[in-house]
């Protein structure tokens, strides 16, 4: 369960880019629309902690990661775990270098009003989906607790840290349905940053399997979000 998660690991980069409903009252969450709404492109490193609550397994990676308005992202891991998820103008790719396997999904599964890529291109307004409120802090970081108002398998609840003071999340925490945890802490954070365009272009190597569900998207690739 821990090697299939691509999918789940996206769902959880795009919380991290939530822009947090603001208030009136609420400076926080105010800053943090600012900050992310002026953002055309991010570059990141992160460490990920995932922890299968059943077995009691955990797993730790490291990875980087790109995004480039309206919608490009590159999320890729390093070993024990090598797996590069892509998404660009076309398609998605999801491959996974340990197991010779490519996915390709059709662009259109992002269009769903419910899915959390809408949010990070400012498309959907994650209060009509999520309750947030504010759970007190953590050192410097400001902790925001969202409940999905109709929870998803993959997302019944999820912590966000945010540093008050520059508007960027540094670390979030999702819980699934079954309590496994997907914890990812930025290592650094680079707003604006010079992305190329070529980062987002995946072509399978040679040799490797490819699961084309771009003819045949059903309910399997749906639910993935």
């Amino acid at each position: 369960m821990l090697k299939r998660c691509s999918f789940l690991l996206t769902v959880f980069l795009l919380v991290l880019l939530c822009v947090v409903p603001a208030r009136a009252d609420d400076g926080i969450a105010v800053t943090i629309r600012d900050r992310y709404a002026s953002l055309d492109t991010f570059q990141a490193e992160f460490t990920q902690f995932l922890t299968h609550r059943e077995s009691g397994s955990k797993e730790q990676r490291e990875g980087t990661l790109v995004f480039k308005k309206p919608l490009l992202i590159s999320w890729q891991t390093k070993k024990p775990v090598e797996e590069k998820l892509v998404i660009n103008n076309k398609e998605i790719w999801d491959y996974i270098t340990d197991e010779g396997i490519a996915y390709r999904y059709p662009k259109e599964l992002v269009n769903d009003s419910r899915s959390l890529i809408q949010i990070v291109t400012g498309q959907a307004l994650l209060s009509q989906d999520f309750d947030v409120k504010q759970a007190g802090t953590e050192g410097k970081l400001v902790i925001l607790q969202l409940y999905p108002k109709e929870p998803l398998p993959t997302l019944v609840e999820a912590r966000l840290y945010v540093d008050p003071e520059k508007g960027y999340i540094q670390r979030a925490v999702i819980t699934d349905f079954y309590g496994n945890e997907n914890d990812v802490r930025f290592t650094s954070f680079i707003p604006n940053a010079s992305v190329s365009s070529s980062v987002f272009n995946f072509t399978p190597p040679k040799g490797v399997e490819v699961e084309d569900r771009i003819e045949r998207a059903g309910v399997e690739s749906r639910n993935l979000f």
